[in-house]
């Protein structure tokens, strides 16, 4: 069976941005399982403006250039992990802005989260599970939750998260259920690709 494709999409635009942190070293713990092949998104590569499309995509083609880029990207991967600031209790609103602009390329894929910020961005997550269900995506139980504590010995000490074993616990159960998820839905839609055939 070929490698899983798995898009690792950094869920913040601001230029001082924890998420570069938490999505290079999750880019780093996935590739050295060998079951992923792996590609780090960043959505400042992708500058859609707020929605504001006619339609939702689930009902009509995007005009906008750009978003039709990202939906062709995002439909390249088998299963996506969003790196999640917590905001005022939510998601940033350019990884909510970028799930809105996609529909079906999002469908029948699991998703998992890092979440970090407030309660380790716990609040965020929430949502965005929420979010993901509505766009037919199976949001997998484990996350890993980035807490103050953490932040601070990477932004203030300068440590690696690599370094903090309970973190690199959280990951490898992550993907280690993110890995199964992934297989099973990549075989369930193959398998209705074929019966559609």
């Amino acid at each position: 069976m070929s490698k899983l494709k798995l898009a690792i999409v950094i869920g913040s635009i601001r230029p001082n941005r924890f998420g570069g942190h938490a999505a290079q070293w999750i880019e780093e713990v996935a590739r050295r399982r060998g079951d992923f092949e792996v590609e780090l998104i960043d959505l400042k590569d992708y500058p859609m403006p707020l929605f504001a499309e006619e339609a939702s995509p689930l009902y009509a083609p995007s005009k906008d250039e750009v978003a039709r880029r990202w939906q062709k990207k995002v439909g390249e991967f088998d299963a996506f992990i969003f790196t999640a600031a917590e905001y005022n209790r939510g998601p940033t609103a350019v990884l909510k802005n970028a799930l809105d602009y996609a529909y079906a390329e999002w469908g029948n894929k699991p998703v998992a989260f890092v979440g970090y910020g407030g309660v380790g961005g716990a609040r965020a997550v929430e949502q965005l599970r929420l979010h993901a269900i509505e766009l037919q995506m199976a949001p997998i139980r484990n996350a890993i939750h980035i807490l103050f504590p953490d932040y601070l010995a990477v932004i203030k000490d300068g440590k690696p998260l690599g370094e903090l074993e309970h973190l690199n616990q959280a990951a490898r159960q992550m993907l280690d259920q993110l890995a199964w998820w992934t297989a099973a839905l990549k075989a369930a839609r193959e398998k209705s690709l074929r019966q559609a055939a």
